[in-house]
């Protein structure tokens, strides 16, 4: 991890210093902006890539079967229900427990009670409706999202840090108009 942040910061200076030189004209070029937008796209890869290992090995720890999206979500449903499918613009209603990869518990229905939010128009978490959207009411699922899918480079100002991988247990309890 701390080669990758040590990459990153690299690729930031990088990024940032040409600002300083006097030759340098004021306004970007068309091949400074593609350079640096190169730049950010192999960062971008490195850290999507390092994502993946980590989700890979923490599963693999666990011995879960997880599977993964096109989009990056990793996802397991362990236990499945005989009701209704998810589907975008009804409400569904979760009962969950969101952790990071290290075991901190970070958020829980026990603690806020259950969620409930309209698929495809909520403020959640794009990850955690991309799997709630595979399930049926009854589905126990385990969802591990990585940061693209979640709360990015700032984590959610509060519990989850910047850049955090979370992994919610989720069970889905209702599907609604």
């Amino acid at each position: 991890m701390k080669k990758g942040l040590l990459y990153i910061c690299v690729c930031i200076l990088f990024i940032s210093s040409g600002s300083c030189k006097k030759d340098e004209p004021k306004r970007p070029t068309r091949q400074n902006i593609r350079e640096k937008k190169e730049v950010l796209l192999r960062v971008n890869k490195y850290l999507v890539k390092k994502d993946v290992e980590l989700i890979e090995s923490y599963a693999e720890r666990r011995g879960w079967d997880i599977e993964l999206t096109e989009s990056g979500l990793f996802y397991q449903i362990y236990e499945k229900g005989n009701g209704v499918q998810a589907v975008n613009g009804k409400y569904a209603t979760i009962e969950y427990e969101l952790s990071l990869l290290d075991g901190t518990l970070c958020y829980s229905s026990q603690e806020q009670g259950p969620k409930k939010f309209i698929l495809g128009h909520s403020t959640e978490e794009s990850g955690l409706e991309q799997g709630i959207l595979m399930m049926r009411v009854g589905d126990k699922a385990r969802l591990i999202i990585p940061p693209h899918l979640a709360h990015g480079l700032l984590g959610d100002e509060n519990r989850i840090p910047a850049r955090s991988i979370i992994v919610y247990e989720v069970t889905l309890v209702d599907i609604t108009e």
